[in-house]
């Protein structure tokens, strides 16, 4: 503890601060014009320090924390000692903040007394950003394709609003007043930061809060050598293939090396594919939040992120890879890479710590978007992520239907709300029988989500990790891939997992399979009565029970273990 402060004061400065996050995004998501915002939950915010450290965050997408603060740093870098009280930037620029053009942050400074005490920032994902296609665009081959690209920019001076940038963000995107009805609703979260963060100042002042933010950035340091120094030394490697980069059919190869030596661990993305011709590419800052996270889910995972956190931790990516994106190359699904590479992450770490080992999950967004672009019907986008299985852990099984690694607390629309705000009926929402690996813990299955076209509309696709199902650790089996049939009213029958902006007529049913996570451990071993539950449940087929695990399960829906593998 420092002089100025004491053990209670910080930990009372540590739970103000996330609960002013807390605030923030309530406020954004009540604010919020699209649905892909206030239901989907599609953004993250962040309230740092006058240096751009990190102090308290929400839930959100995880994906994003980690390199909100990178925004901060721009804007300070750019702006210099022209920031001023009321002002807010914002920046979307694929290679500075690391995502698609899509997504906005909105930063703004905070003051207390006339001086610099810190910033709010919030990042949301704007459904059009004036790209080649209406929504995302699954082909596009540079960054010009991939719409309207902004570093800082100063949109609102000293309270007041630019017109001349509103106008400008009004005349390229496709839903000018959903758009900037989202950025109000992320302005209104950064003042909503602010003037949560002035009450606590008011209360304890600058010098008390400067010194409790120090000791909250001391801890996490502390605490990330103890962790890292408690795990062996040693090497570890993981490959694995992206099924194409949405362009060619070309697989895409992640590989990551995981080093840790004493107190220090390192990740070496070297022997990862170059950049590549399509949209999976990543900028640095994006792929070291997304390797952040992946440390996080293993590392002190109670503990919130914050300055102080991953100074034990460097990340080397060479110059020419697909995880470090150079202008002109598209990004758009950047995150696709991403999620494989978590997993590769994970699977090193399973072996350096083995009693905390988890399979890898199905791993990626799993994106359906459906649009009209007719002005007689009105223009309407819906975008969402789909559900999936995660690994099984050492200790439990993989969850069932959760959202993938990456997003974290985003989340798919409601049928209701899909149903009441699109022309779309939501005929079947359910769990993926027989996807989850096998094992002594089980993979979580996936889900089939179905929808029926009630008019005419577009339908795009991006759907990975076929080549690379989620594999299984310790024994376990992998699980199944995606799958996506799409039947249309002339009987008509497709099965895609990528596919660009397309028509179809009212009538056509697509119908998405999301995979499942892997096993964990020898499935022989997993007991009669788990393997019943899951049969009962609707997760495991009676077939799969005998087939992967051994077990006999009669028409009674009971174990026969007479008729079952006398191996087990």
């Amino acid at each position: 503890m420092t002089a100025a402060t004491d053990p209670i004061t910080t930990e009372v400065v540590r739970n103000f601060v996330i609960s002013c996050a807390e605030d923030m995004n309530a406020s954004l998501w009540r604010s919020a014009h699209s649905a892909v915002i206030y239901e989907g939950k599609d953004s993250a915010v962040a309230l740092l320090d006058e240096h751009g450290n990190m102090l308290g965050q929400s839930t959100g997408v995880p994906l994003f924390i980690g390199a909100i603060d990178a925004c901060v740093h721009h804007v300070m870098d750019y702006y210099g000692d022209d920031i001023a009280e009321g002002d807010i930037f914002i920046m979307n620029d694929s290679y500075m903040q690391g995502t698609h053009l899509h997504d906005v942050t909105a930063v703004g400074p905070i003051f207390h007394g006339g001086e610099l005490i810190g910033f709010g920032a919030a990042r949301a994902h704007w459904s059009d950003i004036g790209a080649i296609d209406p929504g995302s665009t699954m082909e596009s081959t540079n960054i010009y394709q991939e719409g309207l690209r902004l570093g800082p920019t100063r949109i609102v001076s000293g309270g007041t609003p630019i017109r001349e940038w509103f106008d400008h963000l009004r005349l390229n995107t496709r839903l000018p007043d959903a758009s900037i009805g989202d950025l109000g609703a992320q302005i209104a979260a950064v003042r909503t930061g602010e003037r949560r963060l002035s009450q606590l100042l008011e209360r304890i002042g600058t010098k008390t809060y400067r010194a409790s933010c120090q000791d909250i950035f001391e801890q996490a340091r502390r605490l990330d050598r103890e962790a890292i120094s408690a795990i062996k030394d040693g090497t570890w490697s993981r490959a694995g293939y992206l099924d194409n980069d949405g362009f060619s059919d070309d697989p895409v190869k992640v590989e990551l090396k995981l080093t840790i030596e004493g107190d220090s661990l390192t990740v070496d993305l070297t022997g990862s594919s170059g950049p590549v011709s399509g949209s999976v590419n990543c900028g640095a800052k994006q792929t070291e939040s997304l390797l952040r996270l992946a440390y996080k889910t293993m590392i002190n995972p109670d503990r919130a992120i914050t300055g102080g956190s991953f100074e034990t931790m460097t990340v080397k990516i060479p110059d020419d890879c697909m995880f470090n994106a150079r202008e002109p190359v598209a990004c758009e699904w950047y995150f696709t890479g991403l999620g494989l590479l978590a997993d590769l992450f994970i699977s090193c770490m399973s072996e350096a710590i083995p009693e905390r080992s988890t399979a890898a999950h199905y791993g990626d967004s799993m994106v359906a978007g459906f649009f009209s672009v007719d002005p007689k019907r009105g223009q309407w986008m819906a975008i969402e992520p789909t559900a999936g299985g995660w690994g099984g852990r050492a200790d439990s099984d993989g969850e069932n239907a959760l959202i993938n690694l990456v997003n974290g607390g985003f989340r798919n629309i409601p049928a209701e709300v899909y149903e009441t705000k699109f022309p779309i009926r939501v005929e079947e929402f359910s769990l993926r029988a027989d996807s989850g690996g096998a094992g002594r813990h089980r993979g979580g299955c996936g889900v089939v989500r179905s929808y029926r076209l009630l008019e005419d509309c577009h339908c795009a696709l991006w759907f990975e990790r076929s080549k690379t199902p989620a594999w299984g650790l310790n024994g376990g089996s992998d699980g199944t891939g995606p799958r996506i049939e799409i039947r249309q009213p002339d009987g008509t029958v497709e099965y895609l997992l990528k596919m660009r902006a397309r028509e179809f007529k009212a009538g056509t049913v697509i119908e998405t399979m999301t995979g499942g996570g892997g096993g964990n451990g020898d499935p022989r071993a997993r007991p009669f009565l788990e393997v019943l539950a899951d049969v009962r449940q609707g997760l495991v087929g009676a077939e799969a029970a005998w087939k992967d695990y051994g077990v006999r399960i009669g028409p009674d829906m009971q174990v026969d273990e007479t008729a079952s593998d006398p191996r087990r």
